[in-house]
């Protein structure tokens, strides 16, 4: 790629056209007035003309200005042109190098970055306290470990291995390669560490999953900034522990006078929608519209998700109809919401929408499609859209799209198709092909199709305690007495135990956790009230539980 764009027939290809003339500040002197014009241009044009009386004035040949206009181009996005720009010049410095490896390294292109840094030494520079940071990015975006173990000992060998900068980055780049001990190691040996480095470190046990040593090493931080909070609540909200994301930002707001970005808000949003904690993101909501904060695209739709999933799709569907500029994900959290209300018909009709608005759905989408076909009990439907998303849109369905087929086949009661299913996927099944199995298996009181999934389980899933439950409430259905007590000796044997239910919801902004024979809540006893009540009107009007087959509680022991 480097040879296209540094080659002479490149160069002579660019066309510099003659763009419509920007407004600009008249008061400013000429160079001034240059650096007002490359903060304030939006287009090709306006960069076009830009280097065009850069290169009649001959300020082209200052690197510290053609340094800001190749990083300026870089930033609108038209990486070509500042690669050509920064090739026409003879003998560029080392800053020139380095803002070109910086531009590229935030872009898809990192290895023209690192190849250009590869050519740093060969045309008699070196490499400084700038090259190593920038390059190290384009090798965490690669994950090519290998390469920035190499780049680490060039480091050592010039000597800046202290430098804090760029320890740093190789603390981005060990993490980001999920080498987290190395990462750990460069961490601990930084003498004078800031709240860049600091934030890295937690980043990086994020990014790995390991939200233990992430939530310890923020509690040591000497000082936090706005992203060492925003990383602990998508970190959180990432690895669906919502109730500690929400704790999180509720300390933002008491401990700290920082305000919170866009990603903070993002992932508490996100928090919210998995608790269902509508109080609180309707609050977000309102302190999004008090603070006037821009309703960028991913914002909105974090919005629409949390309405949808804490139950007042109403609103979700008001934000989507005001939204002047929808993405692909925009119709995919709506079309899933409607999913979720079991909604299809309405699901269905916005899938027409969207392509009737030439957004052109992707696979996500048409996993929501299939959740609403399953969820309105619609299987005909579910098939054709199956089917055509491979022949009209050319998308090979992946492992999760089969197990929304085997889901919608087996509660329709297609238990046959469902397993033919199985045996035609291009992949192995895993837990959750199974466990979709036994599923149907459970609705339908199906014993072999149990017995089956069962066995596949627990080669894949061998602790997990729900799926024997499953099964032994299917024998319990037909009386098989014996049989469920095999069933719970093997989890006995298998040192299996049943992880009690939980259940969530909200009551003044605050989320009240239960899980099952839990009783430290200090309003049990009249919660306990309520139910009894409750189930005593359900009597009155003529409510009969369903207890054939129903659900068996294994005590551990």
């Amino acid at each position: 790629m480097l040879r296209r764009f540094l080659s002479p027939r490149f160069f002579s290809s660019l066309a510099f056209p003659s763009p419509s003339p920007i407004k600009e500040s008249t008061h400013l002197t000429p160079l001034p007035r240059l650096l007002y014009l490359l903060n304030h241009s939006s287009t090709f044009e306006h960069m076009a003309q830009i280097h065009s009386f850069m290169v009649s004035r001959g300020l082209d040949g200052d690197n510290l200005l053609l340094g800001k206009f190749i990083h300026a181009c870089s930033l609108l996005g038209f990486k070509d042109y500042a690669f050509s720009v920064f090739g026409r010049k003879d003998q560029p410095d080392i800053y020139l190098y380095n803002t070109m490896i910086r531009s590229l390294s935030r872009t898809d292109s990192a290895l023209d970055a690192i190849s250009l840094f590869n050519r740093i030494q060969s045309v008699g520079l070196r490499p400084d306290t700038y090259s190593f940071p920038f390059v190290l990015k384009g090798v965490a975006q690669l994950t090519m470990l290998e390469l920035g173990q190499g780049i680490h000992s060039q480091i050592i060998r010039v000597g800046l291995g202290c430098d804090v900068h760029i320890s740093t980055a190789l603390i981005h780049m060990y993490s980001a390669c999920e080498d987290i001990e190395d990462a750990r190691l460069l961490f601990d040996e930084i003498r004078h560490r800031d709240v860049v480095s600091w934030n890295a470190m937690v980043a990086g046990y994020v990014k790995v999953g390991d939200m233990d040593n992430a939530h310890a090493l923020f509690e040591r931080m000497p000082e936090r900034n706005v992203i060492s909070w925003t990383t602990m609540i998508a970190g959180y909200a990432q690895m669906s522990h919502p109730g500690e994301a929400i704790a999180i930002f509720r300390r933002m707001q008491l401990e700290d006078s920082v305000e919170p970005d866009e990603v903070a808000l993002l992932g508490v949003l996100s928090a919210c929608a998995q608790l269902g904690a509508l109080d609180l993101g309707e609050w977000i909501h309102g302190y999004v519209d008090k603070h006037k904060l821009y309703k960028t695209v991913p914002l909105m739709n974090a919005l629409i998700d949390m309405y949808a999933k804490s139950g007042n799709i109403e609103k979700a569907l008001e934000l989507f109809e005001n939204m002047k500029h929808k993405s692909v994900v925009t119709w995919t959290t709506m079309i899933a919401g409607f999913a979720l209300h079991g909604l299809g018909n309405e699901a269905l009709n916005m899938l027409d929408r969207m392509e009737g608005e030439n957004v052109k759905p992707n696979d996500v989408t048409f996993l929501a499609i299939l959740s609403a076909c399953s969820h309105a009990g619609q299987a005909d439907m579910g098939q054709w859209y199956f089917h055509r998303m491979r022949s009209w849109y050319n998308i090979r369905p992946r492992i999760e799209h089969y197990g929304c087929m085997v889901d919608l086949l087996g509660r329709a009661g297609f238990l046959g198709e469902a397993c033919d299913l199985v045996g035609d996927m291009p992949f192995d099944a895993n837990g959750a092909i199974w466990g979709a199995l036994l599923a149907a298996a459970r609705i339908h009181d199906d014993v072999e199709l149990g017995e089956q999934a069962l066995r596949h389980l627990i080669e894949v899933e061998p602790q997990n305690g729900g799926n024997y439950i499953l099964l032994s409430n299917i024998y319990a259905a037909h009386e098989k007495w014996d049989d469920v007590g095999k069933l719970r000796k093997l989890m006995k044997d298998r040192g299996v135990n049943k992880v009690p239910g939980g259940s969530s919801v909200e009551v003044d902004g605050m989320v009240h956790e239960f899980t099952s024979r839990d009783g430290s809540h200090p309003c049990l006893e009249r919660i306990y009230r309520v139910l009894y009540e409750i189930n005593g009107h359900l009597k009155m009007i003529g409510y009969v539980p369903r207890l054939h087959g129903g659900l068996l509680e294994f005590e551990e022991g």
